[in-house]
């Protein structure tokens, strides 16, 4: 090797040198803007935010974002920036106001739409604060709640309607007395279904106004068991079903006496009503591993695969004929699904047509030392 050769290497380590540390300096320069930004102090308040928080720059970048604005693809943590809140930011500017609106953002690799109500405050000519919060969940209630209202409407026409026809007829043939008398049976039964029908309403209205129990007590589930199976023992009576119980064990849990009582008589009212004369039902009551499981089990006419994910909404069911014979509202499921939500607990089906159906509600059982 020459000494021309020994210049040419020496040069090309000097350069490449030189050009890793203008690398070097030209981060550490991006580094102490970023931070000239956005203060430590200031990005130690946003990152405790529940909601996601960015500071939005001139450029159409986050300067910064937190953690929950990355976790709803708002802004990633490379700068990146979802193109309405970048556009909700200059409009913001343009204003000199702070800009909000709900933008739909895609997420995951399914594409998932995720309602975002975002509003961004500029502050200054170069930043803008935007804060993010999620409106999925909320849209979906409020889709429920005017569903319910619908439902509620059509369901009460039903009832309504019907009481107004007999009432006519019985006007119209008052000088009929076996006609009156057969118009005055119907019109009682209308009445005692639109009655069940109002109460459940409230009931469930009540019920998904909280959360959870707010006082709860020891119960104990072979009380519950008990009184629901001789609150349904007229019912059953009259259809000549044979209602038992199956008890393996007596344990107690923490909730609401009468709402869980409501949840098992549910249940037994359903499995009489769907099963044929002459039938049997059966209320077992087990205890594994800390858990308390209710069962109810009979030998009816079963649900379709296709029906068993949705029987736990309001106002469905799988033979609405059925249902109107029977006095059935289409409530009662939903009910228990709420009761057993309220407990911490859950309810589960297992059906098959023309073999019968079985609904398990499970509960936390009391912890031993839980005091009142």
């Amino acid at each position: 090797m020459d000494g021309v050769d020994v210049m040419w290497i020496v040069l090309a380590f000097a350069a490449g040198t030189g050009f890793g540390a203008l690398l070097l300096r030209r981060r550490h320069k991006q580094e102490v803007i970023a931070r000239t930004l956005v203060p430590h102090r200031t990005r130690e308040v946003l990152s405790a935010m529940q909601s996601g928080a960015v500071i939005v720059r001139r450029d159409r970048r986050a300067a910064f974002a937190n953690a929950a604005a990355a976790a709803l693809a708002v802004a990633r943590l490379d700068g990146k920036l979802q193109p309405e809140v970048a556009d909700l930011a200059e409009e913001a500017w343009e204003r000199g106001e702070p800009v909000e609106r709900e933008v739909e953002i895609r997420r995951g690799v399914l594409g998932a739409i995720t309602h975002v109500h975002v509003r961004v405050t500029p502050l200054g000519d170069e930043l803008a604060l935007a804060v993010a919060n999620d409106n999925t969940e909320m849209r979906a209630a409020e889709q429920t709640r005017r569903e319910f209202a619908t439902n509620v409407s059509h369901e009460l026409k039903t009832p309504v309607g019907a009481l107004s026809l007999l009432a006519e007829t019985i006007e119209e043939g008052a000088d009929d007395p076996d006609m009156v008398r057969e118009f005055a049976r119907k019109i009682r039964k209308e009445s005692r279904r639109l009655t069940k029908l109002i109460q459940e309403i409230i009931e469930i209205s009540r019920l998904q106004g909280e959360e959870s129990v707010r006082d709860h007590k020891p119960v104990d589930l072979l009380a519950v068991v008990q009184e629901s199976i001789d609150g349904a023992a007229l019912t059953a009576d009259q259809r000549r079903i044979e209602v038992s119980s199956a008890v393996t064990a007596d344990p107690v849990v923490m909730g609401d006496h009468d709402l869980l009582v409501m949840a098992v008589r549910n249940l037994v009212d359903n499995a009489i009503a769907y099963s044929e004369e002459g039938g049997k039902v059966t209320v077992s009551l087990a205890e594994e591993d800390g858990v308390a499981s209710v069962a109810v089990i009979d030998r009816g006419i079963g649900i379709d695969l296709k029906d068993q994910e949705r029987i736990f909404e309001r106002f469905y069911r799988t033979d609405p004929a059925r249902s109107r014979s029977t006095g059935g509202t289409g409530l009662g499921l939903s009910i228990v699904k709420h009761i057993a939500l309220r407990h911490a607990g859950t309810v589960e089906v297992w059906s098959q047509p023309s073999v019968g159906s079985t609904f398990t509600l499970r509960l936390q059982t009391q912890e031993e030392g839980t005091v009142e």
